[in-house]
C-alpha cells in the first residue's frame, strides 16, 4: 500500500487508474507542482481496462502515434494498431517517469463520498477489496476517472448454475481457462468479440457466436509492424511522431461531418454504408450477409473495425454466425429460442457493459444525492462535462457527454484533465476554498448540447448503449468538433465557474480600504510634522546664514 494511504487527509484524491487517473496524476504534478494526492482503484495496479481485460487478440483501435499522451510520446509500439500488453508496458512506463507508484492505493473501491461545506473537503468512502473494511478520507478536491466501460453485464440465463463448463465476460478473463479444442460460444459481436475471434479460431474445436443486434463492419487494414528502423526515427527526432500523430489527428477528424443531419452528413453515411456493405460482402460467406449488413444510420453506434480478420474468419469451417437468442443453458450445451442446442465446453461474454459507474453514492451541498440531482434535471448531464452545479471541487474526467465515436479517447481525456487543471488552480495555490459551475450558465450550456445532439445521428436513432434506456436521451456523446472541444478546454474563459474565497480573505478584503486608513492616516501625520519641521529648520539656517 502507498504511503498516502496513511494520511487522513490529502489535497487530491483521484478514484481510477487507468487513462483518466494517469493523464491527472501526471498534469497535477507538471502543470501545477502538486505531489500531495492519492489515487485509489479497485484492481492492484495502473492500466484500467487495458489492466482488467486479458482476453486473446485485446488491443487499440485507433493508430498507435494517437493512442498516448501528448507529452509523453512512445516511440516504441511495435505496431500500429498496439495490443494489450504493449499499452500496459507504455503505462506503467509513463507511471514510472513521473513517479507515480508512491501515489497509488490499489485493491481499495470507491463506495462514496459527500462534501462537508463547514471546511470546505470531500469524506470519501474507501473498502478494501481483500478485507472488506471501510474506511474514510478527507480530501479538498475530488475527482472521479472511472471508466465508462468498467463493470460488465451480467449473464441473465436460466440454468448458469448448472452448467459445468467455464463461463468468463471477456473484462474479467481467466488466463488459466485453456480454449484447446473446447467448443466455445461467444455472446456478442462488438469490438472485443471482433478481436477474440480470429485470435483462437485455431485453437478450439468451434466457436459458435450468438449475435442481438447488427454493426457496420469496415475495413481496419493490416496491423503493420513498425519496424526498429521507424522506432529509432521516432525516438531520435521527435518531430517525426508528432507530425504524424498531427495527421491521424486531422484524418480521423475529417469524419466528423457524417455525424450530421445535413446533405453532406447524409451522404458520408450512405457511402461508409456502401464501403461496410461491400467489405462484408467481398469476404463473408453468402449465408451470413443478412447478419452482417447493418439497415440503421451510420455512426448512432460505434463502428467496429476489422484490424483481426474477423470477417474473413468467419469463411471457417468451426466458426457459426447466428442470431438466435439463447434462451437457457444446459450441462454442456445451451439452447436456443429455434430450439437448436449448441454444444459448450466454454462461455465467453462479450455482451458489453451495465453503465453504472455513477451509481456509488455522490451528495453535495445539503446531503443532496447526484442521482436526485439528475432525476431533478430530468437526464444525466454535467457542465463541460466534468463537473455539477451544487457538487463543488467534484470533477469528471470522461464524464456525461464526453465521449468520441470517430477518434482516440485519449485525446478527451486529456482535453478534460486539462480543463480540470485550469479550473482548480486557485484551489492548489490556496487562492479559492471551492469551485462549481454556475447553475444558470451549466443549465444553458446542457440546452445547448442537446440542441446539437439533436442536430446529429447520436438522437435515439438506433439502439446504442449511448442511450439511457430510462430517458431515452444521448448521455454519453460529446457533439461537437474535437477542435472546438480543445478550444473550450485550453484557450475558452472560466466565467462559468464560481470561486469561493477564504474566508480569512473576505474579511481582509471588506477591511483593505478600513486598515489602508488606519495605516494611511498615522503616516500622513508623521511625515507632515517631518516636513513641518524641516522646513522651519531650513527657514532658521537660511535667515542666520
Amino acid at each position: 500500500m502507498a504511503s498516502g494511504a496513511y494520511f487522513s487527509s490529502t489535497k487530491v484524491i483521484i478514484v481510477g487508474a487507468g487513462f483518466s487517473g494517469l493523464a491527472m496524476a501526471c498534469q497535477l504534478k507538471r502543470q501545477l507542482n502538486c505531489d500531495d494526492f492519492v489515487i485509489y482503484d479497485r484492481d492492484a495496479g495502473f492500466g484500467g481496462t487495458w489492466l482488467a481485460n486479458k482476453y486473446p487478440g485485446c488491443g487499440v483501435d485507433i493508430p498507435a502515434a494517437f493512442y498516448s499522451l501528448s507529452f509523453a510520446p512512445n516511440p516504441d509500439f511495435s505496431k500500429f494498431f498496439p495490443k494489450r500488453d504493449e499499452v500496459l508496458k507504455y503505462i506503467n512506463n509513463v507511471v514510472s517517469k513521473y513517479d507515480l507508484s508512491r501515489h497509488l492505493v490499489g485493491n481499495t473501491e470507491w463506495i462514496g463520498a459527500s462534501w462537508q461545506d463547514d471546511d470546505k473537503t470531500w469524506l470519501v468512502r474507501l473498502r478494501s477489496v481483500a478485507t472488506g473494511k471501510e474506511y474514510t478520507r478527507c480530501c479538498n478536491i475530488l475527482i472521479s476517472a472511472v471508466g465508462v466501460l468498467t463493470n460488465p453485464n451480467p449473464l441473465n440465463v436460466p440454468g448458469v448454475n448448472r452448467f459445468q463448463g467455464d463461463i468468463i465476460h471477456t473484462a474479467r478473463w481467466d488466463q488459466s481457462v485453456s480454449l484447446r479444442d473446447k467448443n466455445v460460444i461467444v455472446l456478442g459481436n462488438g469490438a472485443s468479440a471482433t478481436q477474440l475471434i480470429p485470435a483462437v479460431a485455431d485453437d478450439v474445436r468451434s466457436i459458435t457466436q450468438f449475435m442481438r443486434s447488427k454493426q457496420y463492419y469496415l475495413p481496419g487494414g493490416s496491423n503493420t509492424n513498425i519496424s526498429p528502423f521507424w522506432q529509432t526515427i521516432f525516438r531520435y527526432i521527435p518531430g517525426v511522431l508528432l507530425a504524424i500523430r498531427l495527421f491521424i489527428f486531422l484524418y480521423l477528424e475529417t469524419s466528423t461531418p457524417q455525424f450530421n443531419l445535413t446533405k453532406t452528413g447524409a451522404k458520408m453515411r450512405r457511402e461508409t454504408a456502401e464501403r461496410s456493405e461491400r467489405y462484408v460482402k467481398e469476404n463473408a460467406p453468402e449465408k451470413y450477409w443478412p447478419l452482417l449488413v447493418a439497415d440503421y444510420e451510420v455512426g448512432c453506434k460505434r463502428r467496429v473495425f476489422d484490424h483481426d480478420g474477423y470477417i474473413s474468419s468467419l469463411n471457417r469451417a468451426n466458426v457459426r454466425l447466428t442470431d438466435d437468442e439463447v434462451i437457457a443453458l444446459n450441462e454442456r450445451s445451451v439452447s436456443t429460442k429455434s430450439g437448436a442446442t449448441y454444444p459448450a465446453d466454454v462461455i465467453v461474454l462479450a455482451n458489453g457493459f451495465s453503465l453504472s459507474q455513477y451509481d456509488t453514492e455522490v451528495c453535495g451541498r445539503r446531503g443532496r444525492s447526484r442521482q436526485e440531482y439528475w432525476k431533478g434535471a430530468g437526464h444525466i448531464k454535467a457542465y463541460d462535462t466534468i463537473g455539477m452545479s451544487e457538487f463543488p471541487n467534484f470533477f469528471y474526467i470522461l464524464g456525461p457527454h464526453s465521449g468520441r465515436g470517430h477518434t482516440s479517447a485519449v485525446l478527451s481525456i486529456q482535453n478534460f484533465t486539462d480543463l480540470i487543471i485550469r479550473v482548480i488552480k486557485p484551489i492548489i495555490t490556496g487562492s479559492a476554498v471551492a469551485v462549481e459551475p454556475d447553475k444558470s450558465i451549466e443549465r444553458a450550456y446542457n440546452e445547448r448540447l442537446q440542441a446539437a445532439l439533436n442536430n446529429t445521428v447520436f438522437n435515439n436513432t438506433c439502439r446504442s448503449w449511448y442511450i439511457d434506456p430510462k430517458t431515452g436521451d444521448n448521455w454519453i456523446v460529446y457533439p461537437w468538433s474535437s477542435f472546438y472541444m480543445w478550444w473550450t478546454t485550453h484557450m475558452a474563459g472560466l466565467k462559468g465557474w464560481v470561486y469561493e474565497r477564504p474566508h480569512t480573505n473576505k474579511i481582509s478584503h471588506s477591511l483593505t480600504f478600513a486598515l489602508f486608513l488606519r495605516t494611511l492616516i498615522p503616516t500622513f501625520v508623521v511625515c507632515l510634522a517631518w516636513g513641518v519641521y524641516t522646513y522651519i529648520k531650513d527657514s532658521c539656517c537660511l535667515f542666520v546664514i
